[in-house]
Formats: C-alpha cells, structure tokens, sequence
C-alpha cells in the first residue's frame, strides 16, 4: 500500500531551512512505497512595504536562536543588504512556477541559499527571475506562469489545504494514507525519530488491512 509524506513548508521559513539537512536525509531514508510531497503553506501574504524594525529585530533573532541550536548558516548581511518585507508568497509562487517545469525541489534550494547565505531578497521579482535562469528553468515561461491565474490558484488552494489539516507552523509532516492523516513529529537534529513512526505507521495500516482482508 502506497502513502504520501506531506512536508508543510515556506521557502522563507527559517525553521525549514534549519531542518532542511534533516530533511534531505529523511527523504533518502523513506521506504520505497512512501513518496514525499512538498506542500506550500504561505507564511506572509503580498507586500511592498518596509518591514518594521521592531519585526526585522525579531526575525534575526530567530535567525540567531536557530544558528546557536543547530549550527545552521546565516547571512546578516541581508538586513543591510536588502529591503525586507514580510511578504513570502512571491517565493511560494515561484516554487510552483518552477514545479511546472519539473525543478520545484531546485527552486526551493535556490531561495534558501540566496535568502539565507546570499543576501538576496526572494520577496522581489527581480530575484526570482534570477534564481530562474540559474536553475535552468525557461525564464520566459516562469515569468509567465508566476503571474498566472493558475499559481495563483494553486497557492491558495495548498495554504487552505494546510490550515484545513491544522498545521500550526512550519515545517510540518503529515502521513496521508488513503483518505487518513496523521501528523508527525519533528526533530530538527535526528530524521530517525520521524522515519521509525513512518514505519510505525505504516506496520499499523498493513496490519489493519490484513485484518479486515486475511486473504490478502
């Protein structure tokens, strides 16, 4: 029986891009049956204004509590650098416009780095159109299809999806199996904790399955 790991994420997020070597590692580690999915949850709509100070003071010192507990990279020259604003969909946009294309995992990778290690804002279009021609991508159908209808769409569509499963924050991993949902734990230093309730979870629907169908 198949079953579908959902990752709740925001290219944006800081958690996502300290437990993203975690989650490289849980992705190679999954059993053959189980395929991962990535699933936009959008952490900040549209917006072209500055961020206040009070907020870029508190985002960097996320920044700092994750890079203490996990020895994750930052690059605080972003702060000087760019023109913060709270406003990641434009980068959730962009992740779609690339999975169109077949490269969603890639773009993903992009933002990180060029948020986190760059210093490079991912919230402008000018960025995103960058980070495209650097994946390969076909920059003049990404610039297209980052302004369609149908990512629009999607993107609403995957945060409604995310609040409806309540999701509080991210990342997040969900177990979907057939038409249940079970949400996992998460630690951000050991991928073992989530892959052995994988398999727990997974161990539990056979069985459940052969119970109900012993001929099977």
């Amino acid at each position: 029986m198949t079953a579908t790991l959902l990752y709740f994420h925001d290219p944006m997020c800081s958690w996502c891009w300290g437990y993203r070597p975690q989650w490289l590692q849980l992705q190679a580690g999954l059993p053959a049956e189980v395929q991962a999915r990535y699933i936009l949850g959008g952490l900040a709509p549209d917006n072209d204004e500055l961020m206040p100070a009070s907020m870029q003071q508190t985002i960097q010192s996320h920044w700092r509590r994750i890079e203490a507990l996990l020895g994750t990279t930052f690059n605080f020259d972003f702060w000087d650098k760019c023109r913060p604003r709270r406003s990641t969909y434009p980068a959730c946009r962009a992740v779609i416009a690339a999975r169109l294309q077949g490269h969603e995992q890639t773009m993903i990778s992009a933002v990180q780095q060029a948020y986190y290690l760059q210093a490079r804002n991912p919230s402008d279009s000018s960025t995103l159109f960058e980070l495209a021609d650097e994946c390969g991508l076909d920059t003049d159908r990404f610039q297209t299809d980052l302004v369609s209808d149908q990512v629009q769409a999607t993107l609403a569509a995957e945060i409604h999806f995310t609040r409806s499963a309540q999701v509080s924050g991210f990342p997040s991993l969900a177990l979907q199996q057939q038409d249940r949902l079970t949400l996992l734990p998460i630690d951000y230093e050991d991928h073992k904790l989530t892959l052995d309730y994988v398999h727990r979870q997974l161990t539990q629907t056979q069985r459940h399955f052969h119970r109900r169908f012993p001929g099977n």
